[in-house]
C-alpha cells in the first residue's frame, strides 16, 4: 500500500523525493501538505483505488492513509 500512495503522493507533490517517505512521514510538517494538497491527494485516491470517501478524515502521516486505505478496500 505504501508504494501506490507513493505514487499518488508523487502526482499530488512531483518535487518531493518519494525514496525518503515512510509511514511515519507526516503530511503538513514534512511534506508541507495545505488543504489543496489534501484534496488532490483525496481525489487521486479516490481514481487510483475506485473509492469515494464518505466522511471527513483526518491523516496525520502517511501510515496513517495507508491503514485507513487498507481497512476499507
Amino acid at each position: 500500500m505504501l508504494e501506490q500512495l507513493k505514487e499518488i503522493l508523487g502526482k499530488v507533490l512531483p518535487n518531493v523525493d518519494m525514496s525518503k517517505i515512510t509511514e511515519e512521514t507526516r503530511l503538513v510538517d514534512d511534506l508541507g501538505f495545505d488543504s489543496l494538497a489534501l484534496m488532490m491527494m483525496s481525489m487521486e485516491i479516490e481514481d487510483s483505488f475506485n473509492f469515494k470517501f464518505t466522511e471527513f478524515v483526518r491523516f496525520e502521516t502517511v501510515g496513517d492513509v495507508c491503514g485507513y486505505l487498507e481497512s476499507r478496500i
